[in-house]
């Protein structure tokens, strides 16, 4: 009998302890403690994540295995070849839910062609967290990860995302590497329409959580929002 895949959420950003406490359920941090082997996107933050919760056997002992964006598909297989034959595993990702814009979706499509029971745990969701704080559409919305990186092509694909939204009167979620987040919300202005509604969430469940969400028009008005190098997600709809 196979064993049992475990999605495993993590806090979405540095803290010690408490952070993890507060955002984490008890019996999350309980099943996670005594998990033997895991499934990350990177070894050393695997083991720094399973320190804060408090492993039942020493870190050292726990058998970790590495899925990210350079695992070749022919490795998925491997990864499950321990749940094949009766151990239960943990999936984590570096920050937040497991298979949610993170390359661990893969392994769980596989888990399930096996006949893996999977099993989702409650955490912390940044794209969530920022569509309940931005008092936008939640009956309707979409995700769609990062966006171009080039300029035109960026501000292209805004105009679209506004189109569906203005059509469809669906919320779009979107994210950017924290470098590029001030170029990000600066094409955002200076392309939508002043009345489409724009939310920006930083640092989500941190001591530095900031979410705005305001017409492109009063964005312009106010003083611009500290983003460099800060985790953000973007929220548009427009109306």
């Amino acid at each position: 009998m196979s064993g049992t895949l475990y999605l495993i959420p993590n806090t979405l950003g540095e803290g010690d302890t408490d952070a993890l406490d507060a955002v984490l359920p008890a019996p999350v941090r309980a099943r996670a403690a005594a998990l033997h082997y895991y499934i990350g996107e990177n070894a050393k933050t695997t083991r720094a994540f399973l320190k804060k919760v408090g492993t039942e056997k020493p870190i050292q002992e726990i058998e970790i295995r590495e899925l990210n964006v350079n695992t070749p598909p022919g490795e998925i297989d491997k990864l499950l070849a321990p749940l094949l034959a009766g151990t239960d595993a943990g999936l984590v990702s570096e920050a937040g839910c497991p298979a949610v814009a993170d390359p661990g979706a893969l392994l769980v499509r596989r888990a399930h062609e096996r006949g893996v029971k999977v099993v989702p745990f409650v955490g912390p969701s940044s794209i969530l967290l920022a569509l309940m704080a931005s008092g936008l559409n939640g009956q309707s919305f979409a995700f769609h990860g990062y966006l171009p990186v080039d300029a035109a092509e960026r501000a292209k694909r805004l105009r679209d995302l506004e189109q569906q939204s203005r059509k469809g009167k669906q919320t779009q979620i979107f994210i950017e590497t924290p470098y590029r987040n001030r170029q990000l919300l600066d094409t955002l202005l200076a392309t939508c329409a002043p009345s489409t509604l724009v939310c920006v969430a930083v640092d989500l469940t941190l001591d530095t959580e900031t979410i705005a969400s305001r017409t492109v028009a009063d964005w312009k008005k106010k003083p611009a929002l500290d983003l460099h190098k800060r985790p953000a997600i973007f929220l548009i709809l427009a109306v």
